[in-house]
């Protein structure tokens, strides 16, 4: 990356590429995502109730996220593979019709586990709204994004 070039998956000619991360030294990374799932009130109260002909919605959606972050890499073209040594994913009700789903990611390595996050949150997100379709096709799947990322040369970003 230098002053004439701020994006890092460019090179001098303006192509996109994979940045070398080979001379970056491996620390401990962590990131943090979010996303919201809106839904009838109905729809979310047969969730948590375990009411849904698919079956246990958040069991499943938990599972899709971990292997969305396992492969990141796989479905964002110029994301390195990474060893992940933690994936976790949770569920809240934050309103009468939202649901709150939040990932968590950490490795030790050269590079940041942001897009893992936010992959396990999104997978975790469409999972839900696979397996509720049929019962409430009107859900939205909002406000995905970083909360936050610790380590590597850029260090501590928190989301105001």
């Amino acid at each position: 990356m230098t002053q004439d070039n701020p994006l890092t998956h460019l090179n001098a000619a303006g192509e996109a590429n994979m940045v070398d991360v080979s001379n970056k030294a491996d620390t401990a990374r962590v990131a943090r995502a979010s996303a919201q799932v809106r839904m009838a009130t109905t729809t979310l109260s047969l969730i948590f109730a375990g009411d849904l002909p698919k079956g246990d919605v958040l069991s499943v959606a938990r599972i899709a996220g971990i292997q969305g972050a396992k492969r990141c890499s796989d479905l964002i073209p110029l994301c390195h593979p990474l060893a992940l040594s933690k994936v976790s994913v949770e569920f809240k009700r934050i309103a009468e019709d939202c649901l709150e789903i939040q990932a968590e990611c950490r490795v030790k390595g050269p590079t940041g586990v942001e897009m893992e996050a936010l992959t396990a949150v999104s997978v975790a997100a469409l999972t839900v709204y696979d397996m509720c379709k049929a019962v409430d096709r009107s859900m939205t799947i909002e406000h995905t994004g970083l909360l936050e990322k610790r380590g590597g040369k850029s260090g501590v970003w928190v989301r105001a």
